[in-house]
């Protein structure tokens, strides 16, 4: 049996070593995140002559302004063959938004990720939003940092635990590095990602995450993500209103997610080409979406911006929320590779805006102004399709600084967690792996599957544990007694449960024991 070097047993099996490792994934996380949004603007550059076109929509090309907008029903094309090939060739997984591969690797796969991953979601992300499509960049920085951290623990061969660690490190230090939002960036880490939270995955997650802003903060400055004026509650009314845009948020977000998956349901089944060919057709769809609405393309952060200070009217504020959802969906639906997170936050952003501004005309000295729903809106769109709350609300007042509203952030995402759960049992990122049969639980952790009059949860060698109501245990001719190999735990005739142990191999005795009302 080989010893692994000391300085890897440091580094893999110390709280310290694990912080250095923490350091290094963040160093790469951020690096990763200035690269990558480089290489959005350079590509956006080459096709459109600026840096972000949704900064001024419907703008003709500068080298040929004759041909108007209708340069951007080519622009996805080209991105579509470039890379519909690179991505089917080196990479299929760095297709779609790449968090729910993320969230598979740490859950089923002890955290192994192809370096590879890395350099074919840049590219082919940088490629999809550069050339149009209307899809954030949290999502590809994700699996980006998630590689780079993955890479790095296989090189060090640590144990599956810890890779699982430098994993969440990388996405939370690309979220840290691309928002400027290093709290969120750690819980978006452990709520998503990691579904744990111990005292070893707090500090290197929290460590990568300051790290990674840090190095962003040396490339691109710092300073608010959005630059917005500030609102505050001027009444208690207002947290009602605020209630009701949550509700209203969480019913967009399962919108997204059902028209997300709809759209690539569809696009599944009409399409009968070669798979490497499919963004670059679908991108003539996507191209005439943005003819028709400019403002979608890319990631859309001036029109978000535009959107809470109040630039639009209401019905244009609809008109961008029908858009946005039905570009981004087609965009992923076609092949195209991006991420959901800002998509969110601009669906959230467009709602909240447009029923503070129906607030303001029906209660005019109580609503306040339509800016504020805005911002409690994007929480509450980004909580309803991800159902990650804390990260939904720190988020918001980090990339804002609007502090003062963190309570009706609370408030609404709360109620937008709890109506999303309702009405859907899968969140956006959930649903990608459920379609797959694939059902994520947090490492370690185990599920309750049915068993007839009950519920059994498998342990090991070859033991399970069994639940049953009182109803079941309830026989006409007397006191129920188990099987004997069945050991009673606790419960009785007054107790909500009975939990029995014993053997697996022996649950068919335990059914049988049962009166026969039981299992109906």
């Amino acid at each position: 049996m080989t010893t692994a070097p000391r300085w890897q047993r440091f580094l893999g099996e110390s709280v310290v070593g694990m912080a250095v490792a923490a350091v290094v994934v963040g160093l790469g996380a951020g690096l990763g995140a200035v690269v990558f949004r480089e290489l959005i603007f350079r590509v956006t550059r080459l096709v459109t002559g600026t840096t972000d076109y949704a900064a001024t929509p419907g703008a003709p090309l500068p080298w040929w302004p004759e041909i108007g907008r209708w340069f951007l029903v080519a622009a996805p094309v080209v991105g579509g063959l470039i890379y519909g090939p690179l991505v089917y060739r080196y990479a299929r997984e760095a297709r779609g938004h790449g968090v729910p591969e993320v969230m598979l690797a740490v859950a089923e796969n002890d955290g192994r990720i192809r370096p590879r991953v890395a350099v074919v979601k840049s590219l082919a992300s940088a490629l999809t939003i550069g050339t149009g499509g209307s899809v954030g960049r949290e999502g590809p920085i994700v699996q980006i940092g998630s590689a780079i951290g993955s890479s790095l623990g296989q090189w060090m061969r640590m144990p599956t635990s810890r890779l699982r660690l430098l994993v969440a490190c990388g996405a939370g230090g690309g979220i840290s590095a691309t928002f400027d939002a290093p709290i969120s960036g750690v819980f978006f880490a452990l709520e998503i990602i990691l579904l744990d939270f111990t005292m070893l995955s707090f500090v290197v997650v929290v460590t990568a995450s300051a790290v990674a802003n840090l190095v962003a903060r040396a490339f691109e400055g710092s300073g608010t993500f959005l630059t917005l004026p500030p609102f505050s509650v001027d009444s208690f009314a207002q947290f009602a209103l605020f209630a009701v845009v949550g509700l209203v948020g969480a019913l967009v977000g399962v919108a997204f997610t059902r028209t997300l998956y709809g759209l690539e349901d569809l696009a599944d089944s009409v399409w009968r080409g070669p798979e490497w060919l499919r963004p670059a057709v679908g991108g003539v769809l996507v191209g005439l979406l943005l003819v028709a609405l400019p403002e979608m393309y890319g990631v859309g952060y001036p029109v978000l911006q535009a959107g809470v200070a109040g630039q639009y009217a209401v019905g244009f504020l609809l008109v961008l929320l029908v858009g946005k959802l039905l570009t981004t969906s087609l965009t992923l639906a076609i092949g195209g590779s991006g991420g959901i997170f800002a998509p969110s936050l601009f669906l959230g952003a467009m709602t909240g805006t447009a029923l503070g501004a129906a607030f303001a005309a029906v209660a005019p000295g109580v609503a306040g102004p339509a800016g504020a729903y805005g911002l409690v809106g994007m929480a509450a769109v980004l909580a309803g399709a991800t159902r990650a709350p804390i990260t939904a609300v720190v988020i918001v007042a980090e990339i804002t600084a609007e502090w003062s509203l963190v309570v009706p952030l609370m408030i609404a995402v709360a109620l937008a967690t709890a109506l999303s759960r309702l009405v859907s049992r899968e969140t956006i990122y959930t649903m990608k792996l459920s379609r797959r049969g694939i059902r994520l639980t947090p490492p370690g952790a185990r599920e309750w599957r049915p068993f007839g009059p009950g519920e059994v949860l498998d342990l090991p060698e070859e033991r399970c544990l069994v639940r049953l109501p009182v109803g079941a245990t309830e026989p006409a001719d007397g006191a129920w007694v188990p099987p004997p190999a069945f050991a009673r735990l606790d419960g009785g005739a007054h107790d909500a449960r009975v939990l029995l142990t014993g053997p697996a191999d022996a649950l068919d005795d335990l059914a049988a024991s049962l009166r026969p009302e039981a299992g109906r």
